[in-house]
């Protein structure tokens, strides 16, 4: 593909702080969705401040992972799933996007009952009708609010995170400790240890993550004047790298404090009072009324709610760029509904089986379960193909991935194989 000359295009404006921290920034706060308040919640209680050391651990991985995601749907102008269709074997294109769909309806499901459950806590009524009306508020804002409105709505909803950082600073913790902690691992072949770690890792490196960040990339190149795919503007990879970068290390750093934030308020809090079981984000708040005080409770379930009406755009949306690529559809936020019909549909359909599923026997704990299961085992063959494709010169053309890149990528990709390899092991043995 020949580049553009610099008669054929007009410099992008500079980008404001608010465009710089995008993507990345609503990435990584989605990633402390109900599931992972969950996760985070589980292993402060069972293990105290312990495992605090996987946050740090994963804190370079996150970043290496992500932005490669970016590269990609900034290099080529498409996100994953529409490389994975020009350049890969369809099996293995359907076969990811398969398992992507599965998985983030399943969270979806998930997070919409821990937000109904949140709100039933907090102002009491019926947990189900709350369900059915986040699931329809969420769908409706992302598909009729203007795009660029709606991301400056999710931006905000991202304030909704440092309700964590609020309960640190209302409990008495002993930072000593976790500062020891943090930087000083210390490990156990105990299978309870090994599951949680397991955990921590399978919620912290989702593949709707990748997805979803490719495709931000793609949809802000194609909303901000004088943008291009940088495999035909050479001439702003440097300023857009630089970008990325910046966006993404904050993003995930922003995810990792604040899941830290909840692992510390559970130790300090439940595991010290004897408290080590925690199923659910809700029966974390819930358990925090007694031993923390209405207002810690409080804030934990509201906290609860905002990262969920974050997260449940990030879960659809993923599912639905993905299939409208594998697919060939006109896709993007961006898109008037009319005219990006089908897009717009599996968004809807994928809330709306969210939503039946928490009117259903499935057990929402199983439901969080498997979904922390699933995303691991996708994560894999996921990452995989994402570091051979950034890696082609036919699809990246001279933006292949910096050595740094190259071994943050790889290592993320063996610690989460090492992780599925841990899970089945547990459960063989």
């Amino acid at each position: 593909m020949n580049s553009l000359t610099p008669l054929d295009i007009k410099q992008p404006d500079k980008p404001r702080l608010s465009q710089i921290m995008g993507p990345g920034l609503i990435t990584g706060a989605s990633d402390d969705d109900p599931s992972g308040i969950a996760t985070y919640a589980q292993v402060g209680a069972q293990f105290g401040y312990v495992l605090s050391w996987t946050l740090l651990f994963s804190y370079p991985l996150m970043v290496g992972i992500q932005e490669i995601s970016a590269r990609i749907g900034r290099v080529t102008g498409h996100g994953i799933a529409g490389n994975l269709r020009r350049h890969y074997p369809a099996w293995l294109s359907r076969s990811i996007v398969g398992l992507l769909l599965v998985t983030n309806i399943i969270n979806l499901g998930a997070d919409l009952g821990a937000m109904g459950a949140a709100l039933k806590l907090l102002i009491a009524g019926p947990g189900l009708l709350y369900v059915f009306a986040f699931g329809v508020v969420s769908a409706s804002l992302e598909i009729f609010i203007r795009y660029a409105r709606y991301v400056s709505v999710l931006k905000w909803l991202c304030m909704a995170l440092f309700s964590y950082v609020v309960c640190v600073f209302v409990i008495d913790v002993p930072w000593s400790e976790v500062v020891k902690a943090l930087v000083v691992p210390r490990l156990s072949a105990d299978p309870a240890y090994v599951m949680a770690i397991v955990a921590v890792f399978g919620t912290t490196i989702s593949p709707y993550l990748f997805f979803w960040q490719a495709e931000q990339e793609v949809e802000d190149e194609k909303e901000r004047p004088g943008a291009y795919p940088l495999i035909d503007t050479p001439d702003q990879a440097e300023s857009e790298f630089a970008r990325i970068r910046v966006d993404t290390s904050v993003g995930m750093l922003i995810s990792n404090v604040i899941a830290l934030c909840i692992v510390v308020t559970a130790a300090a809090t439940l595991h010290v009072h004897g408290i080590t079981q925690i199923q659910t984000s809700a029966d974390a708040a819930q358990a925090l009324r007694g031993v923390a005080g209405r207002f810690a409770f409080a804030v934990f379930a509201t906290g609860i709610i905002g990262t969920g009406l974050l997260t449940l755009p990030v879960l659809s949306g993923s599912a639905a760029y993905a299939v409208g690529e594998l697919l060939g559809w006109r896709v993007g936020l961006a898109q008037r509904p009319e005219r990006a019909k089908a897009f717009y549909a599996v968004i809807a359909i994928a809330t709306a089986i969210g939503v039946a599923l928490n009117f259903t026997s499935i057990d929402p704990v199983k439901a969080l379960y498997w979904s922390a299961v699933l995303n691991g085992v996708v994560a894999v063959p996921v990452m995989i193909t994402m570091m051979h494709l950034s890696m082609r010169r036919d699809i990246m053309g001279r933006y292949g991935l910096p050595p740094v890149l190259r071994i943050l990528g790889w290592t993320a990709t063996a610690v989460m194989g090492a992780t599925v390899i841990a899970l089945f092991g547990l459960w063989w043995f």
